[in-house]
């Protein structure tokens, strides 16, 4: 059974996790990274990650033997084309008959031997241990995306947490070691109005009582995760999922080059994986290969496209037929991949409107969200796109891309703070599964995971 993300779970317990190691610049063999985790990790989480490692093991034997049992069934099954054909006298001598098929054997596919104890296994057992979940119904899926994620804010990581430790490991915070933090923020890319509001619970909590390395480290991820939070309390809502059984329409927005199209196709991975019948319209007709590019995910992605094959065609039309066929199909996603031309804004944003006005006229009631895809490489002049399109596009999320290509991801923060709008997918390298939900929780974790091995 394929993992459905949208019914995922997931969200900070209030406890700290315990401090996880760092993953080792090269990477040890299975024998010898599984010893090192035994060797270092607490023996509560070293339990779970072991209990989720057999568990995730089990399942995938006993959906490989399923696998085996349910095509041996139909090969047995007699279809028409097995019935015996007559042959006339008078062809008796020199007929042959044809041997029967042979059918190929079935073979289990193999338990993926990749899965071993290592220090990549252990850090997201903690991360999901520290969320509530119970090690028997962790999905593969997430203990992989937990680890590319890591992975991907490794640059900002190791140029956030290193100095981090190193001012903080100082002693008490003092205003010298707040203004290197501040500094150290605004180099991330965190952006001013987040930082300022970070270094001022910072000051605020250093007045009441002193805050040593770890309690110093912790505090900053409570700080975060409220920043990453805050859409929630102004009607954002926290649970971000199609609604079933309805038609969906996600307008994704952004500027040429973000991404915006490969998101796209990873959105609609997701939808079909999770479940929902999901339908991609071609919609940005004035890029050139746009089209194409978009049809070609759609095969990645076993998704019909709806395009318009004339060039430089109306935008709104390639909507108006999508959502047609989206109705006709009981369709119960439809991704819009609209233009990106900064260059002529006016232009785009009539553009935006003219095609918000079709889906109210043509689908008054579908579940409409207005999604702007940023590539996190950007940094601030992402954001500054962002504020251009927020002003038309009448957004409800941000989609972050190219997390693992920046040392700047604390632009996250930015974007939240400066837009007020809740990040709702986050993207962590190229493949089809590189693009999952976001929570702040396990964003936050990823990028201020301790370098401090956990006590025996």
């Amino acid at each position: 059974m394929v993992f459905n993300w949208f019914r995922r779970k997931f969200g900070g317990s209030g406890e700290e996790p315990s401090p996880p190691a760092e993953t080792p610049t090269e990477a040890p063999s299975a024998e010898s990274a599984q010893s090192t985790t035994e060797s270092t990790a607490s023996p509560g989480i070293l339990n779970w990650a072991k209990t989720a490692l057999q568990s995730i093991q089990a399942r995938q034997q006993s959906q490989s033997a399923a696998t085996i049992e349910t095509a041996e069934e139909t090969q047995k099954t007699p279809t028409a084309d097995d019935a015996p054909v007559p042959v006339s006298i008078e062809s008796e001598e020199t007929a042959v008959a044809e041997p029967a098929p042979v059918p190929p054997a079935v073979e289990a596919e193999p338990v993926d031997s990749s899965l071993v104890l290592d220090e990549g296994f252990l850090w997201s057992a903690e991360v999901l241990a520290a969320q509530g979940r119970r090690p028997e119904e962790v999905d593969i899926e997430e203990i992989t995306w937990l680890q590319r994620l890591r992975q991907g804010l490794g640059k900002t990581r190791r140029g956030l947490v290193h100095q981090l430790r190193a001012i903080v490991g100082q002693g008490p915070l003092s205003r010298d070691a707040i203004e290197e933090i501040e500094m150290l923020l605004l180099q991330s890319d965190v952006g001013v109005k987040a930082t300022d509001r970070i270094i001022a619970a910072l000051q605020t909590k250093i007045r009441q009582e002193i805050l040593p390395a770890d309690q110093a480290i912790a505090y900053l991820k409570e700080i975060l995760r409220d920043i990453l939070d805050r859409p929630f309390e102004a009607g954002y809502r926290r649970d971000f999922a199609p609604k079933k059984g309805v038609l969906n329409i996600w307008l994704i927005a952004g500027v040429n080059g973000v991404g915006k199209t490969t998101t796209i196709g990873k959105l609609a991975h997701i939808a079909t994986q999770s479940g929902y019948r999901c339908l991609i319209a071609a919609a940005d007709t004035f890029r050139a290969a746009a089209t194409e590019q978009v049809k070609i995910w759609g095969q990645r992605s076993d998704v019909e496209v709806i395009a318009n094959p004339g060039k430089n065609t109306d935008p709104a039309a390639v909507v108006f037929d999508a959502i047609g066929a989206a109705q006709a199909r009981g369709t119960e996603l439809l991704l819009v991949d609209t233009a990106g031309r900064l260059q002529n804004k006016a232009n785009l944003m009539e553009e935006l409107k003219k095609i918000r006005r079709i889906i109210d006229k043509k689908a008054g009631d579908a579940q409409i969200e207005s999604l702007l895809v940023l590539d996190a490489t950007l940094g601030q002049n992402g954001l500054r796109q962002a504020q251009v399109f927020a002003e038309a596009a009448q957004l409800t999320g941000v989609i972050l891309t190219k997390l693992d290509g920046t040392a700047k991801g604390g632009v996250a923060l930015a974007v939240v703070q400066e837009l007020g709008l809740p990040i709702r997918f986050i993207g962590a390298g190229e493949g089809i599964k590189d693009l999952r939900p976001f929570s702040s929780f396990e964003f936050v974790e990823a990028l201020l995971s301790s370098e401090v091995e956990v006590a025996a």
